[in-house]
């Protein structure tokens, strides 16, 4: 299993305890950030999904990104 399956199936097993950079390297690995005036957003193929940059991520940011991704794969 190679270190960014395993990171993801980390991540899925607890969504509550998620470092931002770890959130954040989930993110590029499927899209993009885009920077905004306030908040970040993560655009992950037609998805947009604003998020508040702090560090542990909150878990309804981390269950709705994890949405998106199975979504994408799908």
């Amino acid at each position: 299993m190679t270190r960014d399956k395993k990171s993801l199936e980390a991540i899925r097993r607890n969504p509550r305890n998620v470092a931002l950079r770890d959130f954040e390297a989930l993110i590029k690995r499927c899209g993009y950030i885009e920077e905004g005036a306030k908040h970040p957003k993560a655009i992950i193929g037609t998805r947009t999904m604003p998020y508040k940059r702090e560090s542990p991520v909150k878990s309804c940011y981390v269950k709705e990104l994890l949405e998106i991704i199975e979504e994408e794969e799908a």
